[in-house]
């Protein structure tokens, strides 16, 4: 099994609203974007096209996220339901007979995380 990555970076602002401390003030982030195919090569030695998989992830998650506020989309946008809400738009796009999306992992700071994961592939 391979494991295929591409990184993507977007400008946003958020609030979470369900939460008691300073991240309930309106703040923003530069956030960064792992995005993860799990599979095998196809005919042409590839899990997937590096191209396809900016193209994808660009239309249907990172490009609406961008320089916007977050909560207009994503009720309480945490790291976590950040990532889950990019899997759950990239991984229908990118399902095929030799690979799927694996994994989203969303930095909202340099080092604190959160991952998205298909329980089984």
């Amino acid at each position: 099994m391979f494991y295929v990555t591409k990184e993507f970076t977007f400008d946003a602002a958020h609030n979470l609203v369900s939460y008691h401390g300073k991240c309930e003030k309106l703040h923003g982030h530069t956030y960064k974007v792992h995005i993860t195919v799990a599979g095998e090569p196809d005919g042409e030695g590839m899990v997937v096209d590096f191209l396809e998989l900016k193209a994808i992830a660009r239309s249907k998650a990172i490009d609406l996220l961008d320089h916007s506020y977050i909560n207009e989309i994503i009720p309480q946008p945490t790291a976590e339901n950040i990532a889950r809400w990019i899997f759950e738009r990239v991984a229908p796009e990118l399902k095929r007979e030799n690979c799927r999306v694996y994994e989203v992992t969303v930095w909202e700071t340099p080092t604190s995380f959160a991952k998205y994961r298909v329980r089984d592939i």
